[in-house]
């Protein structure tokens, strides 16, 4: 089930930017180009620091959102007792060791208690979370345990697989490596539960 009133709770897309922040990311971007060698005045590199101080506050604005917020604002009640199940939602982030991205997909389930979340929300809670400086291991535990404070489920899944920039451009330079974390509460700690998630999301739909 899905609801898309209140849509924007606790989740608003970027547009509007604190100017004094802007300003002062504008400024550290700029130093950084100089600092690399590069020549700010450049007619390509003109605006960028501009431009990169709005990315910068747009793909971090998880820090003013409430990702429980969004989820208690689409609650209904509903006897449905059995696994639900969203996979393989886009997500991207920016690891906190070297500010570079990660991104990969998150899959969530849980077991309805009573209640259940408009669909939209669950990948809404997942870039709440993502949209700040993050590593990976913490990033599946903050998904998982918002959802369980909001929902009280019977139980919470939580899947992330990533690919590291700082992996793949940098550093040992492992083009094809994955890292998998995961993160249960409830149900999802038992074995058979556990193992019907897994099999779910590792099945693709023809």
């Amino acid at each position: 089930m899905d609801d898309h009133s209140n849509d924007t709770l606790g989740f608003e897309r970027k547009d509007t930017y604190n100017e004094a922040d802007l300003k002062a990311l504008e400024e550290s971007f700029e130093g950084i180009i100089k600092h690399v060698g590069e020549d700010v005045s450049r007619e390509g590199l003109l605006k960028t620091p501009e431009r990169a101080a709005k990315a910068m506050q747009f793909i971090t604005q998880g820090y003013e959102q409430d990702g429980s917020a969004i989820l208690k604002s689409a609650l209904f009640e509903e006897e449905h007792q059995q696994m639900v199940l969203v996979k393989d939602i886009e997500m991207y982030s920016l690891c906190e060791h070297h500010m570079l991205p990660f991104f990969g997909k998150a899959h969530i389930a849980y077991i309805p208690n009573g209640k259940i979340v408009g669909l939209s929300k669950l990948p809404r809670v997942v870039d709440v979370f993502a949209r700040r400086l993050q590593v990976q291991e913490r990033l599946t535990h903050q998904i998982r345990d918002c959802i369980q404070e909001a929902l009280n489920p019977s139980g919470v899944a939580v899947v992330i697989e990533a690919r590291h920039m700082c992996m793949q451009m940098r550093g040992v330079q492992k083009q094809n490596s994955v890292t998998t974390t995961s993160a249960f509460t409830g149900e999802f700690l038992k074995d058979s539960t556990r193992k019907e998630f897994i099999s779910l999301i590792s099945v693709k739909l023809s």
